[in-house]
């Protein structure tokens, strides 16, 4: 059988439809799984065992591009595949795979797709309240009604990364090899209002440094300036010890560099879903977002939040744009769980 996946746009979205391709390999071993995808998921995608190949979706995340998409179906035409997911809940998500005449597609109603999909799927939302349980539902060819009703347990993003990896990008980046790593993600592309702040790292920081820790700061280029003020609340002598990596590293690198940290705080984010999936040691901070739709999906993640419901703000009221919730999160409470959860480790 030979599968194309029309997949999301987002890292955390990316990451927990590898639930999907899981799933499709469990129930049909032999299946060829392809997963159309921004260009800059591949480093992602080619960490799944499950996925064949990427295939680059060369258009924007808002456009329709009637035309690009009837050519870009067209091409694939001659792949045969024998059937579509389609992740996204967007009409023009769905063009690709009827113009490539795939014979079954399959995907949630979204925006009213019927005919595009000919296997349309009805979502009760508070049936299934995980993005990761309905990616899921869709890999059974009878309609799964509710979370329940899922064959447990879930199949959970996994991520490969080997060894001699760790070692030479480890290398590359100049990493002390006396000093194990704790990743820092403080970045959030929903804005300052998801990040804990820059001084409640900092403070966690000097106190990880203290005990014997580097620090890495990941993120993208967007990020920059949110480590930079980080790095430079640290004192001088704390400062030898933590690299702000944001903007720095391409996407591959940052991936085999978490997989090589002994445990990872982050904001809620893409990069907290990835150090979930490499099933690293993770204390995960929320605020004003929700981690009942969306939560890290791994046995190693602590959460932590001090609020409940979804608040849909992109700039605290605090200063620099913080939210209080997220301001009320203390480093000795982080640290505690962190010890917590590198005790076992230890021992």
């Amino acid at each position: 059988m030979k599968i194309l996946v029309i997949g999301p746009s987002w890292v955390g979205d990316m990451m927990m439809s590898q639930s999907l391709y899981r799933t499709l390999k469990a129930e049909h071993p032999d299946a060829v799984i392809d997963v159309m995808a921004p260009a800059w998921c591949r480093p992602l995608l080619s960490r799944m065992p499950e996925v064949n190949q990427a295939l680059p979706m060369p258009l924007g995340h808002g456009a329709l591009a009637l035309g690009e998409r009837r050519r870009l179906g067209k091409s694939l035409r001659a792949n045969h595949y024998d059937r579509a997911y389609v992740l996204p809940n967007s009409f023009k998500s769905a063009l690709v795979p009827f113009f490539a005449g795939i014979k079954r597609r399959i995907g949630w109603r979204g925006e009213m797709r019927y005919g595009v999909l000919n296997d349309v799927r009805v979502l009760d939302k508070a049936a299934f309240p995980l993005m990761v349980e309905r990616y899921v539902a869709l890999g059974y060819d009878t309609p799964v009604r509710s979370a329940s009703a899922l064959p447990q347990p879930l199949l959970w993003p996994q991520l490969r990364v080997d060894e001699d990896e760790k070692q030479m990008t480890a290398a590359l980046f100049a990493l002390s090899a006396d000093r194990p790593t704790i990743g820092f993600c403080p970045g959030a592309e929903f804005g300052p209002a998801k990040r804990w702040p820059h001084y409640h790292y900092a403070a966690l920081a000097e106190q990880l440094i203290a005990e014997g820790y580097q620090i890495l700061l990941f993120g993208s280029a967007k990020d920059r300036k949110t480590g930079d003020t980080l790095l430079s609340s640290l004192s001088e002598s704390a400062r030898a010890h933590c690299k702000n990596l944001a903007g720095e590293t391409q996407l591959e690198q940052a991936v085999i560099l978490i997989a090589h940290c002994a445990a990872v705080v982050s904001n809620d984010s893409g990069l907290m879903h990835i150090a979930a999936a490499l099933n690293r040691p993770l204390v995960a901070l929320y605020g004003p977002s929700s981690p009942d739709f969306t939560p890290p999906l791994s046995h190693q993640a602590r959460i932590i939040r001090l609020i409940s419901g979804y608040h849909k703000v992109r700039k605290g009221d605090a200063e620099e744009g913080y939210h209080q919730s997220l301001i009320d999160i203390q480093p000795e409470r982080v640290l505690q769980e962190l010890h917590a959860l590198l005790r076992p480790a230890q021992e």
